[in-house]
């Protein structure tokens, strides 16, 4: 019991280490003359110069943010979330829940070509990572255990994300 104990603890702590301690909300705009570019073409440097640190982390070596650290995982407004890598639309506000688990989580993307899923064994963890189909950019992870009508949740990082407003009507 002791021995099962002590990895339960070991593989949480390798977990939460490779978490990183980034400032709470460090975003960027992505410069428009590289979002523009075909992201399958972009050089690592490109990447750097474009990508906060932690959205780097996150969206290019798969990173993951604390929880109840990211910008948006209590944000209740109504609009868009993109790719912070490439700008491409990924989920919308009327998807959006409150998991508990402390980061942004969505029952949806906002269409099915939006998100590329891999099997994820790593930090001794069988998971589905979820990318973005356009730049292959890390977003975080899709469970089983999401509100009705998909019974998923997608638990994204906020590095990984902009969010758009949405934009009132003119009268």
């Amino acid at each position: 019991m002791r021995l099962v104990m002590l990895l339960c603890g070991i593989a949480a702590g390798a977990l939460l280490a490779g978490c990183g301690s980034s400032p709470v909300g460090e975003t960027a705009s992505p410069n428009k003359s590289i979002a523009m570019r075909d992201p399958a073409k972009m050089t690592d440097a490109d990447w750097r110069q474009q990508l906060t640190a932690e959205q780097y982390r996150v969206l290019r070596e798969k990173g993951t943010e604390r929880p109840y650290t990211g910008e948006f995982w209590n944000t209740k407004d109504e609009g868009t979330y993109r790719c912070a890598g490439c700008g491409e639309v990924l989920f919308v506000s009327d998807t959006k829940f409150d998991s508990g688990c402390g980061w942004p989580s969505f029952y949806q993307p906002a269409t099915t070509n939006d998100i590329t899923e891999a099997h994820d064994t790593t930090h001794g963890m069988v998971r589905t990572e979820v990318m973005c189909s356009k730049c292959g950019g890390h977003l975080g992870h899709v469970f089983e255990d999401g509100p009705k009508p998909t019974g998923l949740r997608y638990c994204i990082n906020s590095a990984s994300l902009q969010f758009e407003g949405k934009k009132e009507e003119k009268k």
